[in-house]
């Protein structure tokens, strides 16, 4: 059974994973960034948001979600949850930022994978919120996100079972009014999830994607 830990305790080796990261350069892209971006938010928040990688803007103040996406996601937080951004915690599928806001590759997912881990099993969240496909398909591989996004499940990680509410990227929902519109619904849905203490949501079961998608939606 895991240890629990104060709300301090959990903040210090929150800080300790964010050392690490700073500290590392064993990819390119650490080793070229202008900053790393560890996350930021509350130890003992009940929403976990999960992006893809840092950004120009992120790259340069070391913060995840500062660009306007990282604006519309504040903006949409404080509008339908009433939630300011360090009430939840914000971080990436990579900490560094990929040059030219390229994908990030698979190489570099699994060399950052071991911070999220931690991340994850320390903060304990009730509901990860993946924002776009890349965090997504590290709980729901296989599936295209046009085909599930606002739609929860039960996902088993690391002997829990965590329930995984995906979403589109705050980027895709900016350029496509379409895509805002169901961004703005699945956050609704996600306020209806986070009061409900027994949702009756299925466990991941996931099915072939017939999509391949190219960009951040």
């Amino acid at each position: 059974m895991a240890k629990i830990m104060t709300t301090q305790e959990k903040q210090a080796e929150l800080d300790k994973i964010a050392r690490e990261i700073k500290e590392f350069k064993g990819l390119d892209i650490a080793k070229n960034c202008t900053l790393a971006v560890p996350g930021e938010g509350n130890p003992e928040a009940q929403i976990m948001f999960i992006g893809e990688a840092p950004g120009f803007n992120e790259d340069k103040e070391g913060r995840p979600f500062v660009g306007q996406a990282g604006k519309l996601l504040e903006k949409t937080l404080k509008d339908v949850l009433n939630l300011g951004r360090f009430d939840v915690y914000i971080t990436n599928i990579v900490k560094f930022r990929p040059p030219d806001n390229r994908d990030p590759l698979p190489d570099e997912i699994e060399a950052c994978r071991d911070w999220l881990d931690r991340q994850i099993n320390i903060i304990h969240p009730k509901i990860i919120a993946t924002l776009g496909r890349f965090s997504m398909a590290k709980f729901i591989p296989d599936v295209s996100i046009s085909r599930i996004h606002g739609q929860a499940r039960y996902v088993d990680f690391n002997e829990n079972k965590i329930i995984i509410f995906p979403m589109y990227h705050p980027a895709a929902a900016l350029r496509a009014g379409a895509v805002m519109n169901e961004f703005i619904q699945d956050f609704n849905k996600l306020k209806t999830l986070l009061g409900n203490n027994q949702p009756d949501i299925p466990v991941a079961k996931p099915e072939p994607a017939k999509i391949t998608q190219t960009s951040l939606f």
